[in-house]
């Protein structure tokens, strides 16, 4: 079938369906239901994109774990104390720019120890799909054990000088453990 017949059969589908829609309110209803559907479509379109974009990035790093704000999907780091997932929550906009809930846990179950890492933080480049590191931020964050030893952590983590919008990645690398005698434990 050409271009053309397709735009003359969708033509008279769309005349059809606005002479059914004048005769049957069922029809509207339906038209608003078919809207909602291919909003959601949309949205789990993007939100596969972006765990693609996530996957590929932490393929390709050779040095710690990228997370995409817009995958709200966890990723997995291999340390040399144990395998972490990681995940960024509650990403929202602050006085200085963007907050978020970094979320830690142990995948083997055992007690995360006390460490440091430095987090990286910016834009994607929108043509390569890669991490501008032009105006790339970074800090070091540590995190220490609580009073009762658990596998899971968070802990909140603020990226200055970026919206939420405009948070295209955060990178953790070099997790560096904390000797036992030097972490201060958190109630």
């Amino acid at each position: 079938m050409t271009p053309s017949y397709r735009a003359i059969l969708a033509l008279t589908a769309l005349f059809s369906l606005a002479g059914c829609a004048a005769q049957n309110p069922e029809v509207s209803t339906l038209t608003t239901e078919v809207n909602q559907l291919n909003q959601k479509l949309d949205r789990l379109t993007d939100l596969a994109g972006a765990l693609e974009h996530q996957t590929t990035l932490n393929r390709q790093s050779t040095n710690g774990v990228y997370l995409l704000p817009q995958a709200k999907t966890p990723a997995l780091l291999n340390t040399d104390f144990a395998q972490l997932s990681l995940s960024l929550d509650s990403i929202a906009q602050d006085s200085t720019g963007t907050s978020a809930v970094l979320k830690i846990k142990s995948t083997s179950g055992k007690a995360l120890p006390a460490f440091s890492a430095v987090v990286d933080w910016g834009q994607i480049d929108q043509v390569t799909g890669k991490p501008l590191t032009v105006d790339m931020q970074s800090q070091v964050i540590t995190v220490t054990p609580r009073l009762l030893p658990s596998s899971e952590q968070t802990t909140e983590v603020r990226f200055s000088n970026i919206t939420p919008e405009t948070l295209g990645f955060v990178h953790l690398h070099h997790l560096t453990l904390i000797p036992e005698g030097n972490a201060d434990a958190k109630p």
